[in-house]
């Protein structure tokens, strides 16, 4: 069973051999394709950009963008396949850019893959 951990992506690179995704949309600002140490960037599997919008980070909307972003991914034939792909992985690591670490689209995502 793949073990899944979420990181942001201006923290220091792991040293470990997990699988690097990054979940964003949107290429995160001052990050080089360097820096962030890839090994995929699916953004077909972040929210819907209107989704992202309504959400703006903001705590008390998180109930209803998880359940609405779950919903996404249900919906959603890339997060399907990308589940089935990153199964083959012992450790992925999901890489976001938000600023707050309790409430984003990661931890929603982490929670849809391990169950």
């Amino acid at each position: 069973m793949t073990k899944y951990k979420i990181e942001r992506i201006y923290e220091s690179t792991a040293s470990d051999d997990s699988y690097r995704v990054l979940v964003d949309r949107l290429w995160p600002r001052g990050i080089s394709k360097e820096r962030a140490a890839l090994d995929e960037w699916n953004k077909e599997i972040a929210p819907t950009d209107e989704l992202r919008k309504w959400f703006n980070h903001d705590p008390e909307k998180f109930p209803e963008f998880s359940r609405r972003y779950m919903k996404e991914l249900d919906n959603n034939p890339a997060a399907a396949e990308a589940k089935s792909n990153w199964n083959e992985q012992s450790a992925v690591t999901l890489l976001y850019g938000a600023k707050d670490t309790e409430y984003n689209q990661a931890i929603v995502l982490k929670k849809w893959l391990e169950d």
